[in-house]
């Protein structure tokens, strides 16, 4: 138990740094890119100098005609000033919501990422359980203090796979049945033991709880997935 303690707190940890150098690089990317933009968008006052320039070095201009257009230059002027002004906001409300979206996906990610690692954990591990009561009177089981109500069959079938896994025996689905039948091995089959670790599962309710707890193991039958020190019939 020390040992996986110590390897979840290393993964936390490990996943933290990912996630803090994962917002870092996000938001200095994007406060990199804001200011390129920013750098590079032309001044607001860039047109308006250029108007202004224009009656200086035309002096000359003096008609009512000439005026007029040099006024219709600087309304121009002011309004592509106020435009870009309005761009820069725009520019600025778009990266601020890009870097909360990347940071939101960032850490959905990983978390995802974690939630697969500890399934996947959990599943290869089984369910560590740390008491089993099996309880015929009552007709039910007790895993780690929470109650699982049976019917007889599944509770025959469970005990069957009790005493097995205290004898450090693993049965085939024949095996279980005649167990539980009293008859020959050789008259009974495989697919009715089956059957009764299915209903066993169904009973259990959790699926993965009934699916960790009486293991399947390739081509040699069935085990329930506790120590035997654990395991109590009353």
């Amino acid at each position: 138990m020390p040992e996986n303690s110590s390897s979840v707190t290393d993964s936390l940890k490990a996943g933290n740094r990912v996630v803090a150098f994962g917002i870092a690089a996000i938001v200095l990317i994007l406060l990199a890119a804001a200011l390129f933009l920013f750098l590079n968008l032309p001044d607001a006052n860039a047109f308006n100098a250029k108007v202004t320039q224009i009656f200086v070095e035309n002096d000359d201009l003096t008609t009512g005609a000439e005026i007029k257009l040099l006024e219709i230059l600087a309304q121009s002027g002011t309004a592509f000033s106020e435009v870009l002004v309005s761009y820069r906001s725009v520019i600025f409300v778009l990266l601020v919501f890009s870097t909360a979206m990347l940071i939101a996906a960032l850490v959905f990610l990983v978390m995802i990422i974690a939630l697969n690692r500890r399934i996947s954990a959990i599943q290869r591990s089984g369910i560590q359980v740390s008491s089993l009561m099996i309880s015929r009177e009552a007709r039910a089981v007790y895993i780690n203090d929470l109650e699982f109500q049976l019917t007889d069959a599944a509770l025959e079938t469970l005990s069957v796979l009790a005493e097995a896994r205290m004898d450090d025996e693993v049965l085939t689905g024949a095996q279980i049945e005649a167990v539980i039948s009293g008859r020959s091995e050789a008259d009974c089959e495989e697919a009715a033991g089956a059957t009764r670790v299915k209903r066993l599962r169904d009973a259990l309710g959790n699926q993965l709880v009934s699916e960790l707890l009486v293991k399947t193991i390739a081509r040699r039958g069935y085990v329930l997935a506790v120590g035997k020190e654990t395991i109590k019939m009353i």
